[in-house]
């Protein structure tokens, strides 16, 4: 059986969240390890689900686009990233608990580029690389687990290319914050496309992206599977229909990086 549906961002971030919750290693580290969920709206989705509660999305970033343009959220209005250790939430200091990660631990970070390879990309604004460049050494030198949900609005071609132009210092002219872009070739990049199959077990294709009218970012799914597997799917996206907008908390210009925006 097929079946063919459309969701806007913030349902595809809401399927995002439960697909990220149902993963085995998380599951495990959920009850006998340690996980860290970085900032990100994505992620306060997955922070949703993994302990059923709600999380002001708006305040659960730190680098932004809105508005047109590439920003932050203001350092006093921001949420702490999540830090669980045997299912409970901790408040040690992300770094600290990164310093004492396994090769069962795992640490959960969204991403603002994907390409069709599965290579995963990440804004840095931060000159010395920020959240990411802070945990991906220790990630990738013990093995521990990565997963990185990121939804298909965010496809580009590719991410080695998007790197390779990106850079703090190379930029003469900013409409927004001055942005380099952190290539990922390690770790599990989780598209609404793994979700359903890890959910549903649906075999999905994308058709299409965009929208307007409040589907800016949508993505239409095309899926394939028995029949059970696709009544479980439609079941699925029409339990997440609806998921309200996220609204943003931006940084007021001008701050202490000023762009061109405003010249």
């Amino acid at each position: 059986m097929r079946a063919v549906f459309t969701l806007t961002s913030p349902e595809s971030k809401r399927l995002l969240g439960k697909a990220v919750s149902q993963l085995p290693e998380v599951k495990k580290a959920l009850k006998e390890g340690k996980i860290i969920i970085g900032n990100g709206t994505t992620n306060a989705y997955v922070a949703e689900e993994l302990l059923g509660i709600q999380v002001e999305k708006a305040k659960y970033t730190v680098g932004i686009v809105s508005q047109g343009v590439q920003c932050v959220t203001p350092a006093e209005d921001r949420i702490p990233s999540f830090v669980l250790i045997n299912g409970e939430v901790s408040k040690e200091d992300w770094l600290k608990v990164l310093d004492e990660f396994s090769g069962e631990d795992v640490f959960i970070k969204g991403a603002n580029a994907v390409d069709h390879e599965g290579n995963a990309g990440v804004f840095m604004s931060n000159p010395a690389g920020g959240t990411i460049g802070k945990a991906i050494g220790t990630l990738t030198a013990r093995g521990s687990h990565l997963i990185i949900p990121v939804g298909l609005e965010k496809m580009v071609p590719s991410v080695k290319l998007a790197a390779m132009a990106a850079g703090i210092k190379k930029f003469d002219y900013s409409l927004g914050q001055k942005v380099g872009l952190m290539p990922l070739m390690y770790g599990k990049v989780i598209t609404e496309l793994e979700a359903l199959n890890l959910l549903t077990g649906v075999k999905a294709v994308c058709l299409g992206c965009g929208g307007v009218g409040g589907s800016e970012g949508a993505v239409t799914l095309a899926v394939e599977g028995s029949q059970q597997e696709v009544e479980e799917t439609m079941k699925l996206v029409k339990g997440i229909k609806g998921e309200k907008n996220i609204p943003a908390l931006k940084q007021k210009c001008k701050c202490d990086q000023p762009c061109d925006r405003w010249n």
